[in-house]
């Protein structure tokens, strides 16, 4: 029989591993162990780290690492492991028996097990409470939208500020616009508010049609950009994202008539996500009207076109958390907070992607997103 309140154990970084991040509400960069046992949190830290832990961590009690190390060399261990430091921590509190998250170091699992502990390895979620945002959650998402919009605001204006060469490129003080040059705009703009950003998207032309095409080289008039910004808080560690599609100059009437089909297609989503909802159902809704109104989804010269990603997923300390909005069988709840994201993509034409991020509530959404939408610059 499984324990009501099994203990629970983690060995990460916090910094990339987002279960320890939520756990313990401490940055580190490097490996520490936390527990939770009985209700109350544990964390063994570093002599490095163990000072910071106890004024930063969001747990009941900071354990000695080197005060284990130390016992542990007194009874002739000269050097020892984690596995060592762990088997003596854990015997102390009388637990012979941790559930993991599906990421523990394998290594580490097989030591353990030669030592007589019974681990149980538990699927994602780990903290199933992560999909549920709390409203201080939603507001540091919130925080992390508006650094992406700061981004944005600055990519616009630089955009604004081009001008359109004889040649069709566009120019900004002499020389030509880059994905390159809009990027540096874009992240320097957000690294001046204290956040993140990696891998920034900003794509042009038949490069849009790969929607993680990170963007390279010179920048066309008349041609979508597609601005797919992420960026992650350094303080929080929650993620905004948030995608535009601009022209500077005159759009195709095809690119036009794609744009407003993949509104209506975030509207499609905006009336119908609420408490209790398929989000496969809301997604098929989307593809529908898209071949509709003349935008098939399939392969077109050996290539997929049209809608074929998700129309969204979950968002908070990890850039793509469940749920997601997508062929996928998935309930919406109340406090999931997921982006809305459809695109259209064809090659010749370009790509469209808009999207927003939205928390869901018992009779609908409200949507976080505060930057305007507008095609023609």
């Amino acid at each position: 029989m499984r324990a009501q309140n099994p203990t629970l154990l983690i060995v990460a970084a916090s910094e990339s591993d987002a279960n320890m991040l939520y756990a313990t509400a401490f940055f580190a960069p490097d490996p520490f162990i936390f527990f939770q046992h009985r209700g109350r949190k544990y964390l063994v830290m570093s002599d490095l780290e163990i000072d910071r832990a106890k004024l930063q961590a969001d747990v009941d009690a900071v354990l000695s690492l080197s005060h284990y190390a130390g016992k542990l060399k007194k009874d002739g261990k000269a050097a020892p492991t984690t596995a060592d430091i762990l088997e003596l921590v854990l015997r102390e509190k009388s637990i012979r028996r941790v559930v993991v998250p599906s990421n523990f170091p394998t290594l580490l699992a097989d030591e353990l097990r030669k030592r007589r502990m019974a681990l149980e390895v538990r699927r994602d979620p780990f903290f199933p409470l992560r999909e549920k945002k709390r409203a201080d959650e939603v507001k540091k998402i919130r925080d992390s939208l508006a650094a992406a919009e700061a981004g944005l605001d600055a990519g616009i204006a630089a955009l604004k500020e081009s001008r359109i060469g004889r040649d069709g490129y566009l120019y900004l003080n002499g020389q030509r616009v880059t994905s390159e040059k809009l990027k540096s705009v874009v992240n320097t703009a957000i690294m001046a508010r204290g956040w993140v950003p990696s891998h920034t998207i900003i794509a042009s032309g038949d490069q849009c049609c790969d929607p993680h095409n990170e963007g390279s080289g010179p920048v066309k008039a008349h041609s979508s950009i597609i601005f797919d910004i992420f960026p992650r808080s350094q303080k929080t560690g929650y993620f905004g994202d948030l995608s535009r599609t601009v022209v500077r100059g005159r759009a195709s009437e095809r690119l036009k008539a794609a744009y407003a089909t993949v509104q209506a297609g975030q509207q499609i989503a905006y009336r119908n996500i609420k408490n209790g909802v398929s989000g496969r159902d809301i997604h098929q809704k989307i593809l529908d009207l898209f071949a509709e109104r003349g935008f098939p989804t399939g392969k077109i010269d050996g290539r997929m076109q049209g809608f074929f990603h998700g129309t969204g997923h979950g968002l908070g300390l990890d850039i793509h958390e469940p749920p997601r909005i997508s062929p996928a069988e998935a309930t919406l709840r109340t406090g999931h907070v997921v982006t809305v994201e459809p695109g259209l993509y064809y090659l010749g034409m370009g790509g469209v992607r808009l999207e927003d991020v939205v928390v869901v509530t018992p009779s609908g959404n409200r949507n976080l997103t505060r930057a305007p939408q507008f095609l023609e610059i």
